[in-house]
């Protein structure tokens, strides 16, 4: 069996045995999916909106790629404030220490979008953002905003034990920013249920007053069921797990395990 799947067995085996006392809907937990699809609702000061999400693992030969794929659009009357929809792509190979992604695409509405293009050969991080060019040193394990979310699935699980504090480069399409997130453990009530959560953090220093929270479910493999923000703009934004599917190797049919 290739490699990556012999540690995609493991690292799920632990990730079981911490939420061991769980009973589940999915059978299995020690494989990790073939595909994910996650909806949220999006809740900000203005508006309500939604979220989905799709995360597929694909095999060639020895090599595992991902491609994640989200659209959010807002609904209701907040669709007349901000028509149009935010769709974002990250794709890129899957690693004995994670995603590593090649490719990250952020467009709204009919704007032109804003890519980061990773080359991990020359360790060169190539941001292009309303006609300009930037390039920037390439950081072993750097991430983009949306791969960060999913990273945590195929990463090895001590990363993310209770008091470390994780060290990440992040790029948003728009700049490259390094980002300390401390780790904690919470009991969270979801749509799903209540659930055992590892929290990230993020921890705000000098002028950089952007937040972030993320949730990751230990019970399915990590996958970010909530999730706070405050953006640049001081807009602040909820996101919650509404409904969640997984598909599994040789599995016909998805698992849909809730639904709001």
């Amino acid at each position: 069996m290739k490699f990556l799947l012999v540690l995609f067995m493991l690292w799920g085996h632990e990730f079981s045995a911490l939420a061991a006392e769980k009973k589940t809907e999915i059978e299995t937990v020690t494989e990790i999916p073939t595909r994910i699809h996650i909806s949220y609702t999006v809740k900000t000061g203005i508006g309500l909106g939604e979220l989905n999400e799709i995360v597929d693992v694909s095999q060639k030969s020895d090599t595992h790629t991902f491609n994640i794929s989200s659209n959010a659009q807002a609904i209701g009357v907040f669709r007349v404030i901000k028509p149009g929809n935010i769709i974002r792509e990250s794709k890129g190979m899957i690693t004995g220490d994670g995603l590593q992604p090649s490719f990250y695409s952020d467009q709204r509405a009919n704007n032109e979008p804003s890519l980061a293009l990773f080359d991990w050969k020359n360790q060169t991080l190539t941001i292009r953002h309303e006609g300009k060019e930037v390039q920037k040193t390439l950081a072993a394990g750097t991430l983009d905003r949306l791969s960060l979310s999913y990273s945590f699935i195929f990463s090895p699980p001590n990363r993310v034990e209770a008091g470390n504090m994780l060290d990440i480069h992040v790029t948003d399409g728009r700049s490259l920013q390094r980002i300390q997130y401390k780790v904690s453990k919470e009991k969270l009530k979801t749509p799903l249920g209540e659930l055992e959560t590892i929290v990230l953090t993020k921890q705000t220093a000098g002028e950089d007053k952007e937040q972030r929270k993320i949730w990751l479910a230990l019970r399915y493999h990590m996958v970010p069921v909530r999730i706070q923000s405050v953006e640049k703009d001081g807009l602040e934004v909820e996101k919650m797990v509404a409904e969640l599917s997984l598909s599994y190797p040789d599995d016909s049919d998805n698992r849909s395990c809730c639904k709001r």
